[in-house]
């Protein structure tokens, strides 16, 4: 009797924890294939889907390039009132110009 316990308490376990082993083992296939975004045309709707871009960064970001022109690196996002060095590197992999 008690091997039979063991033996289906091992299959309901197995049963029950397979499919979120198999979901963790998953890549996050989302993030890596969401579009980059071009910081010299997007518009601030496109601005606010990078992490820590709200509309004001966003607005901050259109009115940046159009008062200095496109930006030729992306390190001049820091150059943007309210982009610091932790925004930039959040966003650094989602930037393109």
């Amino acid at each position: 009797m008690k091997r039979l316990f063991c033996s289906f308490l091992i299959a309901i376990t197995s049963v029950v924890f397979s499919p979120l082993a198999v979901i963790a083992a998953e890549p996050d296939t989302a993030a890596s294939t969401v579009a980059p975004i071009n910081i010299n045309t997007a518009d601030a709707q496109e601005l606010t889907a990078l992490n820590g871009v709200g509309e004001a960064k966003a607005e901050a970001i259109i009115a940046w390039r159009e008062e200095n022109g496109p930006f030729e690196k992306v390190d001049q996002l820091l150059e943007v009132n309210g982009i610091g060095e932790a925004t930039l590197s959040d966003i650094r992999k989602r930037v393109v110009l």
